[in-house]
């Protein structure tokens, strides 16, 4: 089970990498100065990554849970 929680950490910190890879995609997008439908388009393109990024974290952080639980 100490397999799991490595696989887990690894998953979660691949996660974490696209949410920081987000923030900087969406400050660098609102840096650049667009237009309001130009921003929400690029935004738009970013949103689905986020999520992504998000769900990749939680579903590491409960590898992570369940390896420590069934230790």
């Amino acid at each position: 089970m100490e397999l799991l929680v490595w696989i887990g950490a690894a998953v979660t910190l691949v996660g974490f990498a696209g949410i920081v890879w987000s923030i900087i995609a969406v400050t660098k997008a609102r840096r650049q100065g667009l237009d309001d439908v130009a921003l929400r388009t690029r935004l738009n393109g970013i949103l689905p990554l986020n999520i992504g990024a998000l769900f990749l974290s939680f579903l590491g952080l409960m590898l992570v849970v369940v390896g420590v639980i069934l230790k």
